[in-house]
């Protein structure tokens, strides 16, 4: 990666990444235009791979964020291109609705599984800690509107520093070509605080 213009606020997460809410939301409207409970069983069975596979997406993409911006604060105030939040008004509640309409999701789907599926779903306690520190990263920068620089970046208090910064390069390169966001995860795990 070349920085010499500058730092791309987003090095390529977004064009692996489809809106969750209208997604979620677009997923259930289908589910309750079904009547019959054995149809919505069926649909139930076929829609939760896809909102799996989304949730885990978006989980990577908020990893990607962070360790994107762990990364990048490392290279000593060089202008962030990009940044479409910088110069706008931060409002926390606007700022934190995905992240929270997400862990609200999680925190109800196990309810669905069972009832659909009768199967147990589990909460990954390691998705629940990174969409806490992303919520706390989003509040500590204010929503990015004053981000103009690496060294505007704050990193949260319940993020360890990374020992391994070129690594860190190397897996958001990896990921932004092969798409596989959540395979970031395994990036941010040491790095969560308990």
């Amino acid at each position: 990666m070349n920085f010499e213009n500058g730092v791309p606020f987003d090095p390529g997460f977004v064009q692996h990444i489809s809106a969750i809410i209208p997604n979620i939301e677009y997923a259930y409207g289908n589910l309750n235009r079904y009547k019959n409970f054995g149809q919505k069983k069926a649909q139930f069975k076929m829609l939760y791979p896809k909102l799996i596979g989304l949730i885990d997406n978006y989980i990577g993409f908020y990893t990607g964020c962070i360790l994107w911006a762990e990364a990048i604060k490392t290279l000593n105030n060089k202008p962030i291109t990009g940044n479409f939040c910088c110069g706008g008004e931060y409002n926390e509640d606007e700022t934190l609705q995905e992240v929270n309409f997400l862990i609200e999701y999680l925190n109800y789907l196990p309810k669905d599984v069972k009832y659909y599926l009768g199967q147990n779903y589990t909460l990954d306690s390691t998705d629940l800690k990174i969409l806490e520190a992303y919520k706390e990263f989003l509040k500590v920068n204010k929503g990015f509107t004053k981000v103009e620089k690496t060294d505007d970046i704050v990193i949260p208090e319940c993020i360890k520093s990374s020992d391994d910064v070129k690594k860190i390069f190397d897996k958001v390169e990896e990921v932004i070509e092969s798409g596989k966001l959540s395979e970031l995860k395994e990036l941010i795990v040491p790095m969560l605080k308990d």
